[in-house]
């Protein structure tokens, strides 16, 4: 089975009301299905501004991309996600994962634990099972996990609904694929029914300053080596190579950076919808 494709755009939740629910509406507006809310301090709490964008913009999905699990309870979590799941009338995705590195000062900050990666990657299981069990018969709340490393894949394999292929931005596409198929050998029986989902790090061949320090690499560098994380050309050209990829690896939900949500909507036109 071939998903349909849809695009999300990753937007800090920041600023003022005016600002962040602007934000949501251009999006709509733009064609994009989902606008996705990263988790740590210095932003508004993400089920908060969620909750506000969903409300804002009836049409929107909402998720979290992805919340960190150690910085909540995983029932704590659960409980969150439920809430959203229901009072958006079933417009919400619970992205979750073990957390970046960059996540640790953020849990001490709220006096939770870090823990090691087996313990991070059983607390996520624990929240995904908290979310199933308060969704009961009546609900059913999409998850999405993020995951790069074997283990990660392999829970996100029997336990999500979408699997965000979460490699580094210089992947070359041979190691993306790798991830996809080892998503799919593990999923099994269910593994028509996962949503294969990835980011597109850059698109053109202009990234931010920012960009560059969080990417590690040059953008030409991701252009040379075919990186799955990277398109450009005309917009007909840039749907093209997602078509590609999506018959290669499999991925058919991508998410970009609203760095670059003008950029990529002539794409989002060609192909959101497109099975």
């Amino acid at each position: 089975m071939s998903h349909p494709f849809r695009f999300g755009v990753i937007a800090a939740p920041m600023g003022s009301s005016e600002q962040w629910l602007g934000t949501a509406r251009r999006v709509a507006d733009l064609g994009y299905s989902t606008l996705l809310g990263p988790d740590g301090v210095g932003m508004h709490a993400p089920f908060v501004a969620l909750t506000a964008a969903a409300t804002a913009v009836p049409d929107l999905r909402v998720g979290t991309f992805v919340l960190a699990g150690p910085l909540r309870p995983p029932r704590e979590a659960a409980w969150q996600g439920h809430s959203l799941s229901v009072l958006s009338g079933g417009r919400f995705d619970f992205g979750i994962g073990t957390g970046r590195p960059q996540a640790r000062p953020d849990a001490e900050a709220f006096g939770r634990p870090w823990g090691t990666g087996a313990e991070r990657l059983a607390g996520v299981r624990d929240a995904i099972a908290a979310l199933r069990e308060m969704d009961g018969d009546a609900v059913r709340t999409p998850v999405m996990i993020a995951a790069g490393g074997p283990k990660a894949l392999d829970v996100a394999a029997t336990d999500a609904d979408i699997v965000a292929l979460a490699g580094h931005p210089a992947a070359r596409p041979e190691d993306v694929t790798a991830m996809a198929d080892r998503v799919r050998e593990r999923a099994g029986a269910r593994a028509d029914a996962i949503e294969l989902a990835m980011n597109l790090f850059l698109v053109g061949d202009e990234a931010q300053p920012w960009m560059r320090q969080v990417m590690g690499v040059d953008p030409a560098e991701l252009h040379r080596i075919g990186s799955p994380g990277a398109v450009r050309g005309t917009p007909r050209e840039m749907a093209d190579q997602l078509l590609r990829r999506r018959d290669t690896i499999g991925t058919t939900y991508f998410a970009v950076d609203r760095t670059f949500v003008d950029a990529l909507a002539p794409v989002v036109d060609l192909l959101a919808g497109r099975e």
